[in-house]
């Protein structure tokens, strides 16, 4: 098994960072490392899958990997990292003529692919995008994880009025659905809008929005 770490001159990442470079080819896992690593990216490398998946892994950064290897192919990796959960953008390498595997990379959630032998520029460019979807990723998920903790913290009636106000519903709609008077309403409401650190209903729904899974309908109201 062969991994291997350099710390690139000009970092434009963060210790946690990483790409992962997996081919089973040496003298390509150079190259890449050497051109990625002379444009201020820190870089890891791997002989083969099973090694990249054995090793510890920074939550934010990209997978370039090959697709063409033994044991595992850049697919299979792929799947793999879904299957863990493991949000790492992944850029499949494929050789030429490979556009039908490309798709299929594309398809099962890669986020781009590089066709062999690739210019410089080329590599640079999807890794740059790659990382961008990885960062904005993690600060997604610290941003649902905030906003979740402040959902928590309401009462089982604020969490009732939460939902309504959600969905749209004046005082007074609330009011007959909860069967209590406008006034309360205006009590409750004041103060979700207050446990949840928003001034109006459009910021109000963005929060909900962001301590929801993506397409989810999870409710707002605690378990």
């Amino acid at each position: 098994m062969t991994v291997s770490g350099r710390a690139g001159r000009g970092l434009s990442m963060e210790p946690s960072e990483a790409v992962h470079v997996v081919d089973d080819d040496a003298a390509v896992r150079d190259s890449i490392q050497f051109i990625l690593e002379s444009n201020g990216w820190r870089t890891l490398s791997y002989a083969n899958a099973a090694a990249f998946l054995e090793s510890p892994l920074p939550s934010v950064g990209c997978v370039v990997s090959d697709f063409h290897m033994p044991g595992m192919n850049g697919l299979q990796l792929q799947g793999q990292l879904a299957q863990r959960g493991l949000r790492l953008p992944v850029i499949i390498m494929t050789g030429h003529g490979d556009v039908p595997i490309a798709v299929r990379a594309l398809k099962a959630g890669a986020v781009d692919f590089l066709e062999k032998p690739f210019k410089d520029d080329e590599l640079l460019l999807a890794v740059s995008e790659a990382v961008a979807v990885s960062r904005r990723a993690v600060e997604a998920d610290a941003a649902a994880e905030k906003a979740a903790l402040r959902i928590a913290s309401l009462t089982p009636r604020e969490h009732e009025v939460l939902d309504l106000l959600v969905l749209g519903q004046s005082n007074k709609e609330m009011a007959r659905a909860l069967g209590i008077s406008p006034r309360t309403i205006d009590v409750h409401r004041a103060r979700v809008l207050e446990k949840l650190d928003v001034a109006t209903l459009p910021d109000l729904v963005r929060l909900v929005m962001a301590a929801r899974p993506a397409g989810g309908n999870a409710p707002t109201r605690a378990a």
